[in-house]
């Protein structure tokens, strides 16, 4: 996990060069024991936080992080649970085995809204007509984004209540789009449309970790 670890470093370091300095300070309260992984981990609204303020580094760098490193360890370390969850017990718009908030979102083949989680890869249904941030459903708090052209099938489901969105893709469409998190990571031009738009994402995006703000 440790290797992993240090490639995210590498790379926020190789994306940004201002925040080396608090991938030495990560890398030195590590070595002293005085960090562990249960920094990294979910809370209430956020992932990593306690990293984030402990290390004085940018909660999305610290997000990152958490999501780049922890997430190979625990899809493993999860998989025997995931027949666990029956299905429609599960209501929340945070992922059922980890707590995390969700990455981003499928409509499958039979036209139900199934959400992703990039931290341990769980998947939960969830309505269609229901912020998974907020909890609003009126008709007037839910929109969608939709750019069209080259990304037809493509969307951003924001609530204009709190103003979070997520992303996500119609299957019956986009039949051979690629997995959840290849398909987020891959489209920052969606990231950055929802932004200008005036929404924000429960999770760090590629844009804002390479970007000063």
């Amino acid at each position: 996990m440790e290797d992993v670890f240090a490639v995210a470093m590498e790379a926020v370091t190789a994306a940004r060069p201002e925040d080396a300095e608090g991938m030495r300070r990560l890398a030195d309260e590590w070595d002293a024991g005085r960090l562990d992984l249960s920094a990294f981990l979910p809370t209430r609204g956020s992932v990593a936080a306690a990293a984030a303020e402990r290390l004085a580094i940018r909660p999305a760098v610290a997000g990152f992080l958490a999501y780049a490193g922890l997430r190979p360890a625990l899809e493993w370390s999860l998989l025997g649970a995931r027949g666990l969850l029956a299905e429609g017990t599960w209501t929340l718009g945070v992922c059922p085995f980890c707590g995390a908030p969700p990455g981003f979102g499928d409509i499958i083949e039979d036209g139900r809204r199934q959400l992703t989680c990039h931290l341990c890869g769980g998947t939960w249904i969830f309505s269609r007509v229901r912020c998974p941030l907020c909890g609003a459903d009126a008709p007037r708090d839910l929109t969608r984004l939709e750019p069209g052209g080259a990304d037809e099938a493509y969307f951003i489901a924001g609530c204009t209540r709190c103003k979070g969105a997520v992303k996500e893709v119609d299957r019956r469409q986009r039949w051979n789009a690629r997995t959840p998190v290849v398909e987020d990571w891959g489209s920052p031009h969606l990231d950055l449309a929802a932004r200008r738009a005036g929404y924000w994402r429960p999770i760090p995006t590629l844009l804002e970790v390479a970007s000063p703000v």
